[in-house]
């Protein structure tokens, strides 16, 4: 049996207030199927309700509508810098800073962060840089000092013996950016020696780090690593564990920090210290206290530091 039902219309629906019979046709349209003799009845709109538009005429006409140019970018005035592209080899010490930073990925390490009021260590810097000492003299002296009340941290973790393998010797390397690279320049038993000795063996050791002329025994023979990123104005980070040492610590710069004093805001400079350690001998109270110890040197007895 056949169906009643009124067939719904293919094509576009025309609205019900437009007379039967009336063409549709956009303005442009209009205009160019007059230019090229093209009847609109003849055209089947693509438009909104079945409306001729201007590419329809086109298409009648066998024309391809132009392309729209897309908006030329603007040129710099500015120096464009030739930037490098492609595959460079590393360098012989390149390379061995990529193969130590993969073995630090076999140790289970963790991370404590504490914060430090640096006003009177700020102060002591002041007094003692016209001397020629340095903050990292400073710092490595400090840090000394706190080792030698937690000596676990200046301790490694022999994974063959299963021993936690202790050191009598206190020798702090700090990470030193060289052309091409990265060397940790070690001061031996820093905890022993006097500020203006540390400060000379310092700047000793760095100017053999950027010739190139460090010994072995120089770069290699750390218990304790610093790394300082504070004169680059680094508010805080995080640094590798390198195999052979228990803990490295990462200083941050000291900026300015508004604190409460009194029930009043107070201006103070405060710098962020992150130890990383080794988890497989140290844990985290033992991480805590350190860093606790080493605050209290540089917040409350900076003086420690040049007697």
């Amino acid at each position: 049996a056949k169906s009643d039902a009124p067939k719904k219309p293919t094509g576009p629906v025309r609205p019900d207030n437009v007379p039967a019979g009336t063409i549709m046709a956009t303005p442009e349209a209009k205009k160019l199927a007059k230019k090229n003799n093209i009847k609109l009845d003849k055209i089947t709109g693509t438009g909104t309700f079945g409306r001729i538009t201007e590419h329809d005429v086109l298409a009648a006409a066998g024309k391809a509508p132009e392309a729209k140019k897309a908006p030329r970018a603007s040129a710099s005035t500015r120096a464009i810098p030739d930037l490098p592209d492609g595959p460079v080899p590393l360098s012989g010490m390149q390379v061995a800073v990529a193969n130590n930073m993969d073995a630090t990925l076999t140790i289970p390490s963790f991370r404590v962060t504490r914060k430090v009021e640096t006003t009177k260590f700020d102060d002591l810097y002041a007094a003692l840089k016209p001397k020629g000492v340095s903050v990292s003299a400073l710092l490595s002296k400090a840090v000394a000092l706190a080792v030698e009340q937690h000596p676990l941290l200046n301790a490694h973790y022999d994974a063959k013996t299963k021993n936690i393998v202790y050191k009598k010797n206190i020798n702090i390397a700090n990470a030193v950016a060289i052309e091409g690279g990265l060397i940790t320049p070690v001061m031996q038993n820093t905890n022993e020696m006097d500020i203006m000795s540390i400060a000379s063996e310092w700047r000793e050791l760095v100017g053999k780090a950027k010739s190139g002329t460090l010994k072995p025994a120089e770069y290699n023979s750390g218990t304790f690593m610093v790394s300082n990123l504070g004169m680059m104005g680094v508010s805080g980070f995080g640094a590798l564990l390198p195999v052979g040492i228990g803990s490295i610590l990462a200083v941050s710069a000291s900026l300015p920090t508004v604190v409460m004093r009194k029930g009043m805001p107070t201006e103070v400079k405060v710098m962020e210290l992150t130890i990383t350690c080794d988890h497989r001998h140290i844990y985290g109270a033992d991480a805590a206290q350190f860093l606790k110890t080493l605050a209290g040197i540089l917040e409350d007895t900076p003086m420690d530091m040049i007697i």
